[in-house]
């Protein structure tokens, strides 16, 4: 192995998925879970209702958010494709992110998801998302993306959501697509034989 190379780690172009966390009950658990730990629960409600990718997750800084009401934006950079994305950020995420607030001082200047050691990192969400869905006893792949991925989950299968709408919150450039990054086809095509 040479230094610096991670074997855990996907090779480029390979079709390494992670999955959403489907079930709502899953997801309360590890609310349920998370509940004393305001860094982490904030991190995950904001994840799954947010279409943001664990790095801009991560970019987000205190005064973008401190002020915000229910259904206000946030507007970031996302550092994979450099455009500029606007978030409606909703009721739980207000009341996480406040409760993220209350259990320690911060600065506008700093960043929301700052943990002992500084910021946290992409592999070390990937780390914290896995620990979750292990100790709820969850079956599947799961990581930092897998956040994202229930939230797009969600947004087809629980509130029907529209393909060509989560099309362009993903920035994919075809339905099939959207189903395959989703998770839905498989499930959509099992019921069809139902």
């Amino acid at each position: 192995m040479k230094k610096g190379q991670n074997y855990n780690h996907p090779k480029r172009g390979s079709n390494h998925k992670v999955d959403p966390i489907k079930d709502k009950k899953h997801i309360q658990t590890i609310k349920k879970l998370l509940s004393d730990k305001p860094l982490d629960y904030a991190l995950f409600v904001v994840g799954i209702n947010t279409n943001l990718r664990a790095s801009d997750l991560l970019s987000i800084k205190v005064h973008q958010v401190k002020d915000l009401k229910p259904n206000d934006e946030i507007v970031l950079n996302e550092k994979k494709t450099k455009k500029e994305r606007r978030i409606t950020i909703n009721r739980a995420c207000i009341s996480a992110i406040r409760g993220l607030f209350a259990s320690k001082k911060y600065r506008d200047e700093d960043f929301l998801f700052t943990g002992q050691r500084g910021v946290l990192t992409v592999p070390t969400v990937n780390q914290k998302v896995k620990s979750w869905c292990r100790a709820i006893n969850l079956k599947g792949n799961f990581g930092g993306h897998t956040l994202r991925k229930t939230f797009g989950y969600h947004q087809r299968v629980t509130f029907g959501t529209d393909l060509p709408t989560l099309m362009e919150i993903f920035n994919h450039s075809t339905q099939k697509q959207t189903l395959s990054y989703l998770c839905v086809q498989p499930d959509e095509i099992r019921n069809v034989y139902e």
